[in-house]
């Protein structure tokens, strides 16, 4: 069986982390890229440094990646931050950060991804929000960034629909992490879907046949909670 390659940035922790792991047990070699490393011991799990708001440091991880492959199958655009606060409450370098790291990070990713596509192959996964399709009070800043997210998407979908690249936006809501035990204690963790409903729903469209397109899926709690 010929290996198969997988990208995911922001591993080092969350949904990043939980998504390696599940790639390295489907006998993927992940490549995973992060700020501060990852924690992650497997002969199939290549660590290596990335920021993607640094155009430079994305051209750095590529060049790692280009000397164990030349094709990825699998691109996961994981890393994002999200913060909360009212519009008056927000300062503008946090506004601009969100954009930074949630938009411009996965133009990085896309651009210089380029010559490591497979026609009719790779599937390019973004870890998306229901915050992408409608505003939510004190998120204003990731809501735009997701918004803004979207965008991007289907640009590049458009621009290289003639290669056969697939794209599928993830666009849960709110998710049992770490995140939000630093950030609010608004939701009840109990409303929250759980990491495993996540990679329940990951596995479902990693797996599907070739034909088949997922362009967005929304999966939340019944509760409804906010990603």
């Amino acid at each position: 069986m010929s290996k198969k390659y997988a990208l995911v940035t922001g591993s080092s922790s969350g949904l990043g982390f939980e998504i390696a792991q599940y790639l390295l047990e489907e006998n993927f070699t992940v490549f995973g890229g992060s700020r501060r490393g990852t924690d992650i011991s497997h002969p199939n799990f290549i660590d290596l440094e990335l920021d993607v708001t640094s155009e430079d440091s994305v051209v750095d991880f590529f060049d790692e990646v280009g000397k164990d492959t030349v094709a990825l199958n699998l691109i996961v655009n994981n890393a994002g931050i999200f913060e909360m606060g009212s519009v008056v409450e927000t300062e503008s370098s946090v506004f601009n950060d969100h954009l930074k790291t949630n938009v411009l990070g996965v133009f990085h990713i896309l651009k210089h991804s380029f010559d490591f596509l497979i026609e009719d192959k790779t599937h390019i996964i973004n870890i998306s929000s229901i915050a992408s399709k409608k505003g939510f009070p004190n998120v204003a800043a990731y809501c735009a960034s997701k918004f803004a997210l979207n965008g991007l998407i289907e640009s590049t979908r458009e621009e290289w629909k003639s290669m056969g690249i697939r794209f599928s936006n993830l666009m849960p809501g709110a998710i049992d992490t770490p995140l939000w035990e630093t950030i609010s204690d608004d939701f009840e963790r109990s409303k929250m879907l759980d990491p495993d409903d996540f990679i329940h729903v990951f596995d479902m469209i990693i797996k599907a046949p070739v034909e088949m397109q997922f362009p967005e899926v929304t999966f939340l709690h019944k509760s409804g909670a906010l990603k």
